[in-house]
């Protein structure tokens, strides 16, 4: 496979993952903005900072309020994380790799540029409940995802497809998980109150987990939502699972089944060996917070692996 096509694949899935994932982060937390109780003041600077886009939102806007950081994340043309621009640039690698993907994807991705374009078009964010907006993306994103598994056979383009869609993965889940962390800041004096509940409650939905969670532990804890997401080993959101996951399709791509022939291949799976030999008394011993920040450090120390090992000019000059 050339490495410009499996750059291209490998950065499409990222995009239409980040999409969704910011879909369902804007869903959940207009939700949550309307489950608390009066008198406690609603939760979207913890999404910027999440979401690591607090900087740029503030030299654009400066105040934050819900209509702007929903534009912000959803439609801004500025924001280059936006729903809007992820989806747009899926669409742009998808045109490129239009002879090594399937028909019934190319048409999907299309719909999907065409939903957020007339989405930016009518400001449908700016009416009173962009809820529905949202939703579609979700269920567009989970359309993708479906066509691209029953469609496109298990060789180096599913592969590297894979290892994108995982990263990201990983990499937003780490983040919603640290956004309580960062709804903690103002005061901790919520903690263990029906506000907290609420706000764990949140957490798990923004990523799909909540059923799972309450069918495998029952009781809300923040010590048991956090080792779900974290060191499950079987929900498809979990930290872990997406790594070995990346890691199974990386073995997979370069033939190697053990230890490591490149770097890319040592970064994944040296990252999945800490979450496998680590467990949740250490995360909270060492700080929540602390722990996710070095994992997205750790996590994009191996993205840029994967670049140079498979995607870099100079390195594929090398090895050839």
């Amino acid at each position: 496979m050339l490495s410009r096509v499996a750059d291209y694949i490998y950065w499409m899935s990222r995009y239409i993952e980040r999409a969704e994932n910011y879909a369902r982060f804007c869903n959940v937390n207009f939700n949550l903005s309307l489950d608390l109780p009066s008198g406690i003041s609603e939760q979207w600077l913890p999404l910027l900072s999440a979401t690591g886009g607090l900087e740029l939102y503030t030299s654009l806007y400066g105040k934050v309020s819900k209509n702007k950081v929903v534009h912000f994340l959803g439609l801004d043309e500025k924001n280059p994380n936006s729903v809007y621009n992820s989806i747009v640039n899926a669409r742009s690698m998808a045109r490129v790799l239009r002879p090594e993907i399937t028909r019934e994807l190319w048409q999907q991705i299309n719909t999907m540029y065409y939903m957020v374009k007339n989405g930016l078009e009518k400001k449908i964010l700016l009416k009173k409940d962009p809820r529905l907006f949202f939703r579609n993306i979700r269920k567009g994103c989970q359309l993708l995802y479906g066509i691209f598994d029953a469609t496109i056979s298990r060789n180096e383009a599913w592969h590297f497809g894979k290892i994108g869609q995982c990263i990201e993965r990983a990499d937003e889940t780490s983040r919603v998980l640290d956004v309580k962390y960062h709804m903690l800041l103002p005061t901790t004096e919520v903690v263990g109150s029906p506000t907290d509940l609420i706000q764990w409650v949140a957490l798990l939905k923004s990523v799909s987990a909540y059923d799972m969670y309450r069918k495998k532990n029952g009781k809300l804890t923040p010590w048991g939502i956090s080792q779900f997401l974290i060191f499950d080993d079987s929900f498809p959101r979990a930290m872990l699972h997406c790594l070995r996951q990346a890691k199974s399709s990386m073995h997979a791509v370069t033939g190697n089944y053990t230890g490591y022939l490149n770097n890319a291949e040592r970064q994944i799976g040296m990252l999945t060996a800490h979450l496998e030999y680590s467990n949740i008394s250490e995360v909270f011993s060492f700080g929540l917070h602390e722990y996710l920040d070095d994992f997205q450090i750790r996590l994009n120390e191996a993205s840029t692996a994967v670049f140079s090992t498979f995607f870099s000019v100079n390195n594929i000059i090398k090895r050839h």
